[in-house]
């Protein structure tokens, strides 16, 4: 057997399905090394495992996807209005206006320190960051080294696992939501109370 087709080749049936046990039950996505480990197998066969099931599943009520370096089970993009219908009937997870633009600060400057993300916002943002580390989305990623040695936050993982993103690289780029130079000069005029 070819090199390249070894290294192709997917788990034993048994394997298959014990890997499909693993990523009923994990919270989090499972590396594929971590995989591998547990069964006793080469990281290639575990990935091409997953891409193999993946295919499989697409005509189900849930997936496979590689999200966060890892592999985990959720459902179908494709029912998501009858899952978002029984999430929101169930319980309210929606997180207010501030904490949105708070979670954006973070995501798009990390590491942040609260007072930085005070002065993007223009408010404190103390109850708000509480809010987002208690619903796992942000955490503290390290001291400033500078004067005061502030706490810095950064998105988790669990962040990326919400919008669907392998890394940080996957955010969609700011410059998409800038408005042009022209509307940003009438928005200023309207400001100063100019007549546009």
């Amino acid at each position: 057997m070819a090199t390249g087709a070894a290294s192709r080749q997917t788990l034993d049936r048994y394997r298959r399905r014990a890997l499909e046990a693993v990523l009923m039950v994990t919270e989090e996505p499972a590396a594929p090394d971590v995989l591998a480990q547990l069964l006793e197998a080469s990281v290639d066969s575990v990935e091409a495992t997953a891409e193999a099931l993946a295919e499989e599943y697409k005509e189900r009520g849930f997936v496979l996807e590689k999200v966060a370096g890892g592999y985990r089970l959720a459902s179908n993009p494709e029912f998501s209005d009858y899952v978002e219908g029984f999430l929101m009937s169930s319980q309210s997870t929606r997180l207010s206006g501030a904490a949105m633009e708070t979670l954006a600060i973070v995501a798009y400057n990390q590491p942040v320190s609260r007072a930085q993300m005070a002065e993007i916002r223009g408010v404190k943002v103390d109850a708000v960051v509480r809010t987002l580390q208690r619903r796992g989305l942000v955490e503290a990623v390290s001291i400033d080294p500078g004067p005061g040695n502030a706490v810095l936050f950064g998105t988790t993982r669990l962040f990326m696992e919400c919008l669907g993103i392998s890394s940080l690289d996957d955010l969609p780029d700011l410059g998409q939501f800038v408005p042009e130079g022209t509307v940003l000069e009438a928005l200023e005029a309207v400001l100063r109370g100019e007549n546009v």
